[in-house]
C-alpha cells in the first residue's frame, strides 16, 4: 500500500507528519487537511513543486518528506456589493437560498444522496441536533480505523457536520462519508466504473441510529425526573409493544405474553392495503409457525402487537422493497399509500396507555370547540380582524411528566418524509423533505434545496415513477391554550403547576 508521511505548509502554519494514501482518492486527503485546518474541500488549493493536486488523480510527485503548498481561507471571500436590485425569478441556486433563508444542501459525491436525505431528515428533530451539540468525543484513546469507525466517531462528524450545515449554503460532506464507509464497509462497495454504488437509506437510517444509541445520554429535564431510558435514541425514538402470542391450534394453551422494543413502525405493502394506517395495524396482527410445547410440533400461532410507550417522534418505514432471486436485486412496490399529514395512533395502543393518552386527547377536543366557538362568533369579520383578535396561546407539554421523550396524546404531525425515485432500493435516486413552518415545506435534494408546500408532500403516497414516501418521521402534534385559560387551570390545581422541560420544547419543536 503506496502510504506516505508529508509535510503541509498552510500560511504561517506548518503540518510536519501528514499521512497520504496514494491509493486513496486525493479528495479523502482534502478531507485530511480540513480537518486540520477548517478549510472546505472545495475552496483548497494543494499545490507540489508548481503542480495543483486534482481532485481524481495523483498528479503531483509524492514521497516520504514531500512538502505541499495548501491555499484556501476558511471564510468567503467578501463580494463587492450588487447595486442593482434582482428579483427572485432572475436568482441562481445560491442566491434564492440566501433571499430565502433555506437551509444548507449536501452534495452529491457519487450516489451518496441516501446518506444525504437521511441526514437532512435527522436533522429536522431539534431535541436530536441540541443533544449533538452536547456531545463531547470519548474516543481520543482509540486509534486507527477502529477509531474512525467507532460510535464516538460516527456521533462527533454528525455533530461537526450539523454545525457546518449552520454556518453555509451546500456542505461537502466528505468526513462523514469517510467514517461511514469505514463503520459500514457495504456502502463503500463500487461499481465497474469505480463510483460508488447506491445504498438503502433505511438502511443508513437504521445503522447511524443504531450508532447514536451508545452515544447519546438520555435527555435530563430540568426538573427532578427519574431518567428512564439509557440513549437519547431510546428516549425519544423508541417505542414498546406489548406482545401476545397465541396458538390458534391449541385452545387450551395459555396465552404467550412478553414485551419488544421499537425504534421505527412498519407499514406492509399488500393488494387490499391503500392506506398507511392499515398498513401499519396488518404488522401488528400477523401469523407465524414456532415450535408448540402443548402439540410437541410445529404449529400456525397468532402474534398480536399494540403499542405499550409511544415516543415523541414516530418513524414509520413503508416495505417497499422484495427481494428477488432471479435478478439478485430488491424490486420496488410502486403502490399508492396513501398517509396523513396529521396522524393519531390512538387504536394502535394497549388499554392501558389508552387511558393515560386521554385527558391529553380531551385537552385537545377542548382546544378544537373553543376554536369552533370563536370561528362561528366571527363568521361576519374579516379574516384580518380575526387574526387580530386571536388569544396569545401556550404550547402545553407533549410528554407525560414521568416519562421525557414520550408522547401524552397519541397525536403526531407530519415532520420529515425520505423519499426513493426508481425500481430497485440499490438504484435511483432519494431525496430528503423537511417541514420548515406550518404548510411551508424544504426539498432537500443534494446540494438543490427548494420551497415546497404540503400539496407536493401528499403526491408523494407513490403510484408511479414519481418519489415515493418511503420513510416518514412524525413528530408531536402541539396543543395551543389561550393564556387565560393555562392561568385559570394553573390557578384550580392550586397554583401548584409547574413549567416542564417538554413544555419549553413544545414551544421550539424540531419545525423550527
Amino acid at each position: 500500500m503506496p502510504s506516505f508521511t508529508v509535510k503541509v505548509k498552510w500560511g504561517k502554519e506548518n503540518f510536519p507528519s501528514v499521512d497520504v494514501n496514494t491509493d486513496e482518492e486525493p479528495m479523502l486527503f482534502k478531507a485530511q487537511l480540513y480537518a486540520l485546518t477548517g478549510v472546505q474541500p472545495e475552496r483548497q488549493k494543494v499545490l507540489c513543486k508548481g503542480i495543483i493536486l486534482k481532485d481524481d488523480e495523483w498528479n503531483v510527485p509524492i514521497k516520504n518528506g514531500a512538502m505541499l503548498l495548501l491555499l484556501g481561507t476558511k471564510e468567503e471571500v467578501p463580494q463587492e456589493p450588487v447595486e442593482k436590485p434582482k428579483f427572485i425569478e432572475d436568482m441562481n441556486e445560491s442566491e434564492l437560498a440566501t433571499a430565502l433563508e433555506l437551509p444548507a444542501g449536501l452534495a452529491n459525491l457519487g450516489n451518496t444522496c441516501y446518506m444525504n436525505a437521511t441526514l437532512q431528515c435527522l436533522k429536522s428533530v431539534r431535541e436530536l441536533r441540541d443533544s449533538l451539540k452536547k456531545f463531547q468525543d470519548d474516543s481520543s484513546g482509540v486509534s486507527g480505523l477502529a477509531g474512525l469507525a467507532s460510535p464516538g466517531a460516527i456521533t462527533l462528524s454528525m455533530r461537526n457536520l450539523f454545525d457546518d450545515m449552520e454556518k453555509s449554503d451546500t456542505v461537502t460532506p466528505v468526513l462523514f462519508l469517510q467514517r461511514l464507509h469505514i463503520a459500514f464497509p457495504n456502502f463503500a462497495q463500487t461499481g465497474e466504473n469505480g463510483t460508488y454504488r447506491q445504498q438503502d437509506a433505511n438502511e443508513c437510517w437504521s445503522e447511524l441510529l443504531k450508532m447514536l444509541q451508545q452515544k447519546l445520554p438520555a435527555t435530563k429535564g430540568d426538573t427532578e425526573q427519574l431518567v428512564k431510558h439509557n440513549s437519547f435514541i431510546d428516549q425519544w425514538f423508541g417505542g414498546s409493544f406489548d406482545v401476545d402470542m397465541k396458538c390458534t391450534e391449541a385452545e387450551d394453551e395459555p396465552v404467550s405474553k412478553s414485551k419488544e422494543n421499537f425504534l421505527q413502525l412498519s407499514c406492509f405493502i399488500s393488494t387490499e392495503v391503500k392506506y398507511m394506517h392499515s398498513g401499519i395495524r396488518l404488522r401488528l396482527k400477523e401469523q407465524l409457525t414456532k415450535q408448540s410445547p402443548t402439540l410437541g410440533r410445529d404449529a400456525v400461532y397468532t402474534k398480536t402487537s399494540l403499542i405499550s410507550r409511544l415516543p415523541a417522534y414516530l418513524t414509520v418505514q413503508f416495505v417497499r422493497f422484495q427481494y428477488k432471486g432471479k435478478e439478485g436485486i430488491n424490486a420496488k412496490v410502486l403502490k399508492d399509500i396513501k398517509f396523513p399529514i396529521d396522524f393519531d395512533a390512538f387504536e394502535l395502543c394497549t388499554p392501558e396507555l389508552q387511558g393515560k393518552l386521554s385527558p391529553m386527547r380531551a385537552k385537545f377536543k377542548e382546544a378544537e370547540d373553543a376554536e369552533l366557538e370563536r370561528n362561528l362568533k366571527g363568521k361576519n369579520k374579516s379574516k384580518a380582524q380575526l387574526e387580530s383578535e386571536k388569544p396569545k396561546t401556550v404550547a402545553q407539554p407533549y410528554c407525560f411528566e414521568d416519562d421525557l421523550g414520550s408522547n401524552n396524546s397519541g397525536y403526531y404531525t407530519l415532520q420529515a418524509v425520505l423519499t426513493h425515485q426508481g425500481r430497485s432500493s440499490s438504484s435511483g435516486h432519494y431525496v430528503g423533505w423537511v417541514r420548515q413552518k406550518g404548510d411551508q415545506w424544504i426539498k432537500f435534494d443534494d446540494d438543490y434545496v427548494s420551497p415546497v408546500d404540503t400539496d407536493a408532500i401528499l403526491k408523494l403516497s407513490g403510484g408511479g415513477d414519481w418519489h415515493c414516501a418511503y420513510v416518514l418521521v412524525y413528530g408531536p402534534k402541539l396543543l395551543e391554550i389561550p393564556v387565560e385559560e393555562e392561568k385559570t387551570a394553573t390557578d384550580a390545581a392550586g397554583g401548584d403547576a409547574t413549567a416542564t422541560t417538554e413544555a419549553g420544547s413544545a414551544e421550539k419543536m424540531a419545525v423550527d
